[in-house]
């Protein structure tokens, strides 16, 4: 039987033919993923092989986000047995530290278990000795469906070229297909005008103009979504979703920073998605901004366009903070002189090449000097961090900028928002076809995380750009390579 599919449910679901609940192995990687998998399989089992025990024993040391989870899950396997104690080899309730939702048991490996598997596996490799447990687990229990739970994909090929039956570890993703994503903006349907002509209510109110729409389109609409209507021969619309309340939405137009005279910062907006998206960096009400897409979308450089105007000009921030995910696409060349700042640096190589691309045009004619004095003031308002000594700071009146963010974790991802304080606003860019870190995939990574909680909050918006602006060289290799 095949585990269900919800976000939450995945490896539950009844046993087969009604029979005794699942009994799961789980693979030391699980533990180190995700401390709190214990408490994720519902009404079924789980087993963990002495092996599995020693290897969290070897990964406890050090301050790396592995090394956390090997110390949280001793700790959390140290109360269950503390707790209960007594007879462990009829296994311990998973619910007695309070995580009601685990009816299963947990069971150690308290004896040794014989098993036949070829002799061509080395006996002494741990992922092999996990092998046995779970043969020798299947011919002990023949009634149960014993299955091995690993995130390592060779551990899985492997088990199932044995026949046992092995899963990847599927709590950790938000969504199960990247296609499924939230866009963040909907075409509306092409007879859109025509069905709503006699119940469309309108207004204006400044240099925008407000629609009051019902109908079924209404059901799939969440607050902060862009909405557009294109179709030759009839009127175009662009807005956003502003209020949905029973059947009816109100759709705010947008105002268009295409035209010259609504630069930001020098920079206008090629195309609809790119608009879309300056629409929700300049908006004040809105505190969280995501920016998916691939390479040469913009999203840098509009981020800091928006960035800089909001605080040189509308001084609505104090500074523009900005961080990315340190994660090497090669090898590593080694430690970084200087301070934090300097160390950054090689980091950063985006944000140098934006910031020239936008002080060029604004010395206009003074010349060599005016051009440096103002690239010093810009750099002065630019604070580069890096995200090792986020924790425990407040950020206040602050415009952060989150770069590379489909390299973060779900968990270091709430650990950057919620540095926050009032006044503040948060930008999460990022290209989920560019995760360069091996623990992560689509699914799992915290960008995705991110955008699926935050879609429909009245103070948040995302936004995925879909064509590249860079260059038709870099366009056409996007494409091909």
């Amino acid at each position: 039987m095949s585990p269900v599919t919800s976000n939450r449910r995945r490896h539950s679901g009844k046993a087969t033919h009604g029979g005794p609940a699942r009994l799961f192995v789980l693979d030391t990687n699980v533990l180190l993923h995700d401390p709190m998998s214990l408490f994720r399989f519902e009404e079924h089992d789980i087993f963990l092989p002495m092996i599995v025990l020693e290897e969290l024993d070897g990964h406890k040391k050090g301050m790396t986000e592995v090394a956390r989870n090997g110390r949280q899950t001793s700790r959390t396997l140290d109360a269950l047995v503390a707790q209960q104690g007594g007879d462990m080899t009829k296994g311990l309730k998973l619910s007695a530290t309070g995580h009601q939702s685990a009816r299963g048991l947990l069971f150690f490996q308290t004896e040794p278990l014989d098993n036949a598997l070829p002799s061509s596996l080395p006996q002494g490799k741990a992922d092999n000795q996990i092998l046995g447990v779970v043969h020798a687990l299947r011919e002990r229990h023949p009634q149960r469906e014993v299955i091995l739970v690993s995130k390592d994909i060779n551990m899985r090929v492997k088990a199932r070229a044995l026949g046992l039956a092995a899963e990847d570890y599927q709590n950790d993703k938000t969504l199960d297909d990247g296609e499924l994503l939230y866009a963040g903006a909907l075409a509306l349907p092409q007879d859109f005008w025509t069905r709503q002509s006699k119940t469309i209510e309108s207004w204006q109110s400044g240099s925008h103009t407000f629609y009051r729409v019902s109908g079924p389109s209404v059901g799939q609409f969440y607050i902060n979504q862009f909405v557009y209507f294109e179709a030759p021969g009839e009127p175009s619309l662009y807005a956003r979703v502003t209020e949905i309340r029973d059947k009816t939405a109100v759709l705010k137009t947008l105002k268009d920073y295409t035209h010259l005279k609504n630069a930001v910062w020098g920079v206008t907006s090629r195309n609809r998605e790119q608009n879309f998206a300056l629409n929700l960096l300049m908006d004040p009400e809105i505190d969280f901004v995501t920016l998916a897409g691939t390479a040469g979308t913009g999203k840098t450089l509009m981020a800091l366009a928006s960035g800089l105007t909001q605080v040189l000009d509308d001084r609505r921030y104090t500074e523009i903070i900005m961080t990315r995910a340190t994660v090497s696409v090669g090898e590593d060349i080694g430690f970084l002189p200087g301070t934090e700042e300097e160390k950054m640096g090689p980091w950063m190589g985006a944000l140098d090449d934006n910031l020239e691309f936008l002080a060029k045009g604004d010395g206009g004619n003074a010349g060599e000097w005016g051009r440096a004095a103002t690239n010093e003031l810009i750099r002065s308002r630019i604070k580069v961090k890096s995200m090792n000594f986020m924790r425990g700071r407040t950020f206040m009146n602050k415009y952060v900028i989150i770069d590379e963010a489909q390299n973060l974790t779900p968990k270091q991802m709430k650990t950057l928002i919620t540095r926050a304080g009032p006044g503040t606003k948060i930008i999460c860019m990022g290209n989920l076809a560019q995760i360069d870190t091996p623990y992560l995939t689509e699914g799992s990574s915290g960008l995705t995380f991110a955008v699926d909680r935050f879609k429909g909050w009245p103070h948040g918006g995302h936004i995925t750009l879909a064509r590249g602006e860079r260059s038709r060289l870099a366009d056409f290799a996007s494409e091909v390579l």
